[in-house]
C-alpha cells in the first residue's frame, strides 16, 4: 500500500471509529503524523485528498477540520466523477435513474407538503403551455429535484442530482428533434404532479417510470 493511501486509511479509520467527529478539529500536524507512525508528507498528500472529497476542511491559519460528513457535502465528488462521463454511457446513468426516481417520487406522495405541492404546480403553471426547450429542460431539473426533496431522503436526493447532469444533453437534444417532446413532457409533469396531490404512490411511480422511460426509448432509438 502506498505511504499515501495508508495515510489516508488511518484518517478514516479515526474517523468511522469516533476518534474524529463531524467538526472536530485534527490534532497538530506532527502530532497526528507521530501518533499515526506516518511522514509529515504522506500525512500532508492525505489530508489534500480526504479535503478534496470534501471529508476534511482545510482552512489557512486555523487547522484542518473534519467536515459535518452530510451526504450532500460528500456526494459533490459523484457530480465531479460523473461529468466525465462518455456519451456512450448516458443510457446507463438513465437507467439507473429510471430505478431510483420512481422511487423517490412514490416515497414523496406520502411526505409531500401542500406548500411543496403548491410550489409544483406554480413552477408548471410559470412554464405555459409553450415553452422553449431549454426552459423545459431547466424547469424539469427544478421539478424532479423539488419531488426528490420532498421524499425525505437527503442520500436519494443527492445522487439523482449528481445523475441528472449526464442526461440533460439528451433531453435538450430530444426537444429539438422529437416532434411531440415538449408536449408529451408537459403532460408527464402534469400526470406526476396529480399522482402526487392524490397521494397515491404507486401511480406517482408510474408516471415517473413512463417519463424517464421515454427519454431513455427515444436515446435508444437516436443511437
Amino acid at each position: 500500500m502506498a505511504v499515501t493511501d495508508e495515510a489516508i486509511e488511518k484518517i478514516k479509520g479515526m474517523i468511522v471509529s469516533g476518534a474524529l467527529r463531524p467538526g472536530d478539529r485534527l490534532p497538530k500536524e506532527s502530532e497526528l503524523a507521530a501518533d499515526l507512525g506516518l511522514s509529515r508528507n504522506s500525512l500532508r498528500e492525505a489530508v489534500r485528498a480526504l479535503s478534496l472529497i470534501r471529508i476534511l476542511d482545510v482552512r489557512q491559519g486555523d487547522g484542518t477540520y473534519v467536515t459535518s460528513l452530510d451526504p450532500q457535502l460528500l456526494l459533490e465528488a459523484l457530480s465531479f466523477v460523473v461529468d466525465f462521463h462518455r456519451d456512450d454511457t448516458v443510457l446507463e446513468f438513465l437507467a439507473v435513474r429510471r430505478i431510483l426516481e420512481p422511487a423517490a417520487t412514490a416515497m414523496a406522495a406520502s411526505r409531500i407538503s401542500e406548500q411543496q405541492l403548491r410550489a409544483l404546480t406554480s413552477q408548471l403553471d410559470a412554464l405555459g403551455a409553450a415553452p422553449s426547450v431549454e426552459e423545459l429542460v431547466a424547469c424539469d431539473l427544478e421539478f424532479h429535484r423539488g419531488i426528490v426533496q420532498s421524499s425525505g431522503n437527503s442520500v436519494l436526493c443527492s445522487l439523482l442530482d449528481g445523475l441528472s447532469g449526464p442526461t440533460t444533453r439528451a433531453r435538450i437534444w430530444r426537444g429539438l428533434t422529437q416532434e411531440d417532446a415538449v408536449s408529451r413532457t408537459l403532460h408527464e409533469h402534469r400526470a406526476i404532479l396529480s399522482a402526487l396531490r392524490d397521494r397515491d404512490a404507486e401511480a406517482a411511480r408510474s408516471w415517473a417510470t413512463v417519463h424517464i422511460a421515454s427519454v431513455e426509448q427515444w436515446l435508444r432509438s437516436t443511437l
